[in-house]
């Protein structure tokens, strides 16, 4: 049991996930970190949670690891009895993880396998999980009326942006950004905030297939601010939610992106 506000965050092992899991413990969070690793003979990897749990210690706060595949009903409930044993609290939720296509094929050739999977851990397993942490945040307001409770959702430019060899990408980042407007709208009179990251290019262990191809098109002026974001500039928005900055923005979506969403001429 703890007096600090607790989050979990999904797919926190690495990349934007550990980057969102380490600015919160250093704003006092203590943390429960989700993550789905393999290594490259596709055995379990628990080495990028363990540093990443490691990274949260130094910096003073109880960190509580789980490998659960957020897109299964089963794994999402041992997440949240891991919340609710170790800290008998969740103050925040981030539904940050997310896998593309493990092979991209165009939208005439893909296949369902691959829909269903992308679909259900981008999609449907962040839709469940809010539903249940959400709940324990309603019961939770019962009895500690002060506390404040947030939920973020790390979205993507893909939920506007087309890109036809990997639709499935794209549906399920749309979807999300349906799903926070759902959950902003229906937790409001919780005084429960909901929230969508939108992130740009991130350089992370998704993005490093194809870093030549997006490292030529910064360069050519794709994104207004001519360099990659970093995992660390997601965080930073986050950081500012868990702050209680934007509380009064609930539904808002945070474009970081390095100013591609701006329309230009």
């Amino acid at each position: 049991m703890t007096n600090r506000p607790v989050a979990i965050v999904t797919g926190a092992s690495r990349g934007i996930g550990k980057a969102i899991a380490i600015e919160l413990a250093s704003l006092g969070y203590n943390l429960v970190v989700n993550h789905f690793d393999f290594t490259a003979e596709g055995e379990p990897d628990e080495s990028f949670a363990c540093q990443t749990q490691r990274e949260i210690d130094e910096l003073g706060a109880q960190c509580e690891v789980l490998r659960a595949d957020v897109s299964s009903a089963k794994d999402r409930n041992r997440l949240v009895d891991l919340a609710k044993n170790k800290f008998d609290r969740c103050d925040m939720l981030v539904n940050n993880a997310g896998v593309a296509p493990s092979k991209r094929m165009d939208i005439l050739e893909a296949t369902e396998e691959s829909f269903d999977r992308v679909v259900g851990i981008n999609l449907k397993g962040p839709y469940f999980l809010t539903q249940q942490v959400a709940n324990w945040m309603i019961e939770q307001k019962k009895q500690h009326p002060e506390r404040l409770f947030r939920i973020v959702n790390t979205g993507s430019i893909s939920a506007y942006t087309s890109s036809p060899a990997r639709g499935e990408y794209c549906i399920s980042k749309a979807g999300v950004t349906m799903m926070t407007k759902l959950y902003a709208d229906r937790l409001a009179e919780y005084n429960i905030g909901v929230f969508e990251i939108s992130p740009g290019i991130i350089a992370t262990d998704m993005t490093s297939a194809v870093k030549g191809k997006y490292d030529k098109l910064i360069a050519g002026g794709l994104t207004p601010t001519k360099r990659w974001g970093r995992p660390e500039d997601v965080a930073k928005a986050v950081g500012a939610i868990a702050e209680g900055r934007l509380d009064f923005s609930t539904g808002q979506v945070i474009n970081v992106d390095g100013g591609f969403h701006l329309r230009r001429l």
